[in-house]
């Protein structure tokens, strides 16, 4: 493993690394995102497609991901490079780190939102609604050419410090209180959730699946694309964590803990966002707005609600931070190997290279707020080139190397595997299955259908 450029810094146990992998995907869209777009799809319907659609598609590919990682022990590019040496798979690397870049750099413009919230929250001013209420207030201060920086900066540097520190040192041992915390506040606020009046209607919204859903494509469309990008799957920051693994770390029960827990995190928040919304007569499929402009608002007429918005952002905070330590070890571990540079410096160039990129997108809510393509911000085109076009791409051009390129028993074998007949489910899942799935998520992302 000399030869393998970061191969020497490993993860101290499995659990560590699960926690990292769970933390990658439990970032703020799996808290906000899988709610409003449950709301949007009806409820308990979506719900159940969902459900079904992790299970057949989302794990078997994350378990793709990983293997790629694991056999070939290096970054993104660098693992690609060396399974299929000669050829131009590494470019699928390569698109990774691009897309883990652009990615981070709104990423962390959002987070920055969510530090000031907290802020706010810490020292008491959005105990009670600003003047012009809450959504004036995050429109202004979100237009503010300079303000933003400052919280997106404080953000950005906290993830620098935690990845020049390393795998075990840095990501793994922050992970390690991140994680355990995050599911206990996250308990919590689905606990206190539920203790609030019309909280059962939630819970019914929820659980309960109006089965004429059932003949609405689009609620297909989004439980399949909500599977694909709960998991974080398809931008190589999953291969990237996997390459860390010793040999006896075992990829098959690793993979079905993540995603099963990772669909739990997201059931959890469904409740406390649900039972919250429903109790104040609050729309159920308000979209992005909910987090910044109308939680605060039903906190704000909540017994105790600035203890409930202070716990919330805590959990908010502390999901963006798990999400973006995987998103700038992606390019610090391919900037580490090919040009040299020690981690520290690698972690600081990338770090500030992807700061000045988040300049844009925050400005782009203000003074630059002018340029727009189809009436999106430089946030949303951001947003829209690696959701719609990166990660599913990343994810159809693992299944083919896999499936296609990678003989069937070199496959199999960097699965880890043991049964045959799961064996054969999975290489059929991801030699015919997977990308048939990815070209539809493609095809349905590109042309908005």
């Amino acid at each position: 493993m000399s030869g393998s450029g970061i191969g020497h810094d490993q993860w101290k146990t499995r659990f560590g690394f699960m926690l990292a992998a769970m933390g990658s995907a439990v970032g703020l869209g799996n808290i906000w995102r899988f709610s409003y777009v449950a709301g949007e799809s009806g409820g308990a319907t979506f719900l159940l497609i969902y459900l079904f659609f992790v299970l057949i598609i989302g794990i078997p590919l994350l378990l793709t991901e990983f293997s790629i990682g694991k056999a070939g022990q290096m970054d993104a590019v660098g693992s690609f490079k060396r399974l299929a040496p000669n050829t131009k798979w590494h470019l699928t690397g390569l698109m990774g780190v691009i897309g883990g870049i652009l990615i981070l750099s709104f990423y962390s413009v959002v987070s920055g939102w969510t530090l000031f919230y907290l802020y706010q929250y810490v020292t008491g001013a959005y105990w009670t609604e600003p003047d012009g209420g809450f959504g004036a207030a995050f429109e202004a201060w979100t237009s503010n050419p300079v303000a933003p920086l400052f919280w997106q900066a404080l953000f950005l540097g906290l993830t620098i410090l935690i990845v020049m520190r390393g795998i075990k040192k840095g990501i793994e041992k922050a992970n390690n209180v991140l994680m355990p915390a995050l599911a206990i506040l996250l308990i919590f606020m689905a606990a206190y959730g539920l203790t609030l009046d019309g909280a059962s209607e939630g819970l019914v919204f929820l659980f309960t699946p109006d089965w004429s859903m059932l003949a609405e494509p689009s609620v297909y469309f989004m439980a399949l694309g909500q599977a694909f990008f709960s998991l974080s799957i398809g931008i190589c920051g999953m291969l990237t964590y996997s390459s860390y693994l010793k040999a006896k770390d075992r990829l098959p029960a690793a993979t079905v803990g993540i995603g099963l827990m990772d669909t739990v995190f997201a059931l959890i928040a469904g409740v406390m966002i649900f039972t919250a919304v429903f109790s104040y007569g609050v729309e159920p499929d308000s979209g992005p707005p909910l987090v910044f402009i109308i939680l605060p608002s039903i906190f704000e007429g909540m017994p105790a609600g600035h203890i409930v918005g202070i716990v919330f952002f805590v959990l908010l905070t502390m999901a963006a931070f798990s999400s973006a330590l995987s998103l700038l070890e992606l390019p610090v571990a391919y900037v580490h190997r090919t040009l040299g540079l020690t981690r520290k410096a690698a972690t600081l160039t990338m770090g500030s290279i992807i700061f000045v990129l988040g300049i844009t997108a925050s400005l782009g809510f203000g003074v630059w707020s002018h340029i727009q393509i189809n009436g999106n911000n430089i946030l949303d085109m951001m947003d829209n080139i690696t959701a719609n076009v990166i990660l599913p791409l990343g994810g159809l051009l693992m299944a083919i190397f896999v499936g296609w390129y990678l003989n069937r028993e070199q496959a199999v074998k960097n699965s880890e595997i043991e049964s045959p007949i799961l064996q054969k489910v999975w290489y059929n899942i991801v030699r015919f299955l997977v990308p048939v799935v990815m070209v539809v998520i493609l095809f349905i992302s590109l042309f908005d259908i």
